[in-house]
């Protein structure tokens, strides 16, 4: 009796370590999309530039998810995770002390360090959880933090932002960091599968080149008609070049990052496709068209930023929130993927009612933004973390999840880039929104196709 309640209670401090972790990661996303405008107006920038701070925080993230889970299995996850939340910590004073646009970008790229929180959450769960039902359960929870913070984080970013400016923000965060850092290394359980192992690095430098030349590509190709194409060619071949070096030195390194046998597998393509493409076409619709239409005064509907959060991403976090453990928990017995497919469904479908009728209507807006919380934050996000650690081959458990997490800041960072870029064609009008929703519809759909060729996986499913 006496080790059951053991048992209980450390399963408890480490659930409440890894949702301190991933809440902390989660506020300089979530809190931050009602302070957008704010940040513009304050540092005397625009909508654009200043998403692209929000580009350089995921395409940061993203290039570090590429490597920190493998080198948690072999250095300790525990430690690992320590040490990202500790540097997180650092980059957000930066960002709160920003006296401009640049030194924002800059304390953006520092904070990507945490890019690889809530995959590195998952392998230490499921390091420690061995029932599938209860893991799904457990998952959901963690990874519900995705969607936001239960609409608090959005209310009370909005209204920070509206009373004291875009810096107390940051210093709201970099408080949550500095606990979350504390809680991290006073409860969680180490753990370090791989322990023993080199780090390949010469292997991690070619990936990292590769998706970092390819970001900036895809970054400048954003421009659309400014875009500097032969910059555009250039990186595109040299990410190409690189690609190619990192495949040849997986082939012969005898403890490769990643072998190119599992590079090869739906498993890996599959899945990473589905998670860029569908964080591309939703993520920038809810928290950067949608909060830049809320707030416009002119074609939009002229909240200010508090009001806007209180409305559309509280519903939008909160429903998220609820749905995600029963997600989870549902995904062991009907499916990981079929759930998965009923999320993005619900997504595009949710997207066509924001375009056509939410950007003239108020109450249709949040009815098409609460529905966005329940496929997407509640369904599609969860699953996707999820497959990242179920699809993962033994011999390496950070290779996927790491990539996988990449992906979604990946594609986080691509979606600020692109769907605003193709708004601001047409500036801040009706046509602008609806014509960047179009894209990001597009590339949602896109993932729909992808998400059926990802495998079953059986292993943890009833």
């Amino acid at each position: 009796m006496a080790e059951l309640s053991q048992k209980k209670n450390s399963m408890l401090t480490l659930m409440f370590a890894l949702l301190a972790a991933c809440m902390a990661f989660q506020l300089n996303a979530s809190m931050l999309s009602p302070v957008l405008v704010t940040i513009a107006k304050e540092l005397g920038s625009n909508d654009a530039q200043v998403g692209l701070s929000q580009t350089a925080f995921f395409t940061s993230a993203a290039l570090f998810s590429l490597f920190l889970p493998r080198l948690s299995d072999i250095k300790g996850r525990k430690k690992v995770l320590t040490i990202m939340l500790f540097i997180m910590t650092i980059g957000t004073v930066l960002a709160a002390l920003a006296p401009n646009i640049v030194v924002l970008y800059i304390a953006r790229i520092i904070q990507g360090v945490s890019g690889p929180v809530v995959p590195l959450c998952l392998l230490m769960l499921s390091h420690e959880v061995k029932d599938v039902k209860k893991y799904g359960m457990l998952m959901g929870i963690v990874t519900a933090v995705n969607g936001g913070i239960a609409g608090i984080d959005a209310i009370a970013g909005g209204l920070l932002a509206t009373y004291c400016g875009f810096r107390s923000v940051f210093w709201v965060i970099a408080i949550v960091a500095a606990l979350s850092t504390y809680f991290v290394h006073r409860y969680a359980s180490e753990s370090k599968p791989s322990e023993g192992t080199k780090m390949d690095w010469l292997g991690v430098l070619f990936i990292v080149l590769t998706v970092a030349a390819l970001l900036l590509a895809l970054n400048e190709a954003g421009n659309l008609a400014h875009a500097n194409w032969i910059k555009v060619i250039g990186l595109t071949i040299f990410a190409g070049m690189c690609f190619i070096l990192f495949w040849k030195t997986e082939k012969i390194s005898k403890q490769p990052l990643v072998t190119t046998v599992h590079l090869k597998t739906r498993a890996t393509w599959a899945l990473l496709l589905t998670t860029l493409l569908t964080m591309t076409g939703i993520f920038a619709v809810v928290n950067g068209l949608v909060m830049s239409l809320a707030q416009n005064p002119e074609i939009g509907f002229g909240l200010e930023a508090d009001w806007a959060s209180l409305i559309l991403l509280t519903p939008y976090a909160l429903i998220g929130w609820l749905i995600g453990p029963f997600a989870g928990r549902l995904a062991p017995s009907l499916g990981y993927n079929n759930v998965l497919k009923l999320g993005l469904i619900g997504c595009v479908i949710s997207i066509l009612i924001i375009m056509f009728y939410g950007i003239d209507s108020l109450p249709i807006l949040i009815i098409g933004v609460l529905a966005l919380g329940v496929f997407y934050a509640g369904m599609a996000n969860i699953i996707l973390n999820g497959l990242g650690v179920v699809l993962s081959p033994k011999e390496n458990l950070g290779f996927l999840p790491g990539m996988n997490a990449g992906a979604f800041n990946l594609g986080a960072g691509l979606s600020f880039a692109l769907l605003p870029a193709v708004q601001m064609i047409s500036g801040y009008t009706v046509e602008g929104y609806f014509n960047g929703m179009l894209l990001g519809l597009i590339i949602t759909i896109l993932a729909l196709f992808c998400s059926f060729f990802i495998p079953r996986p059986v292993d943890a499913e009833v």
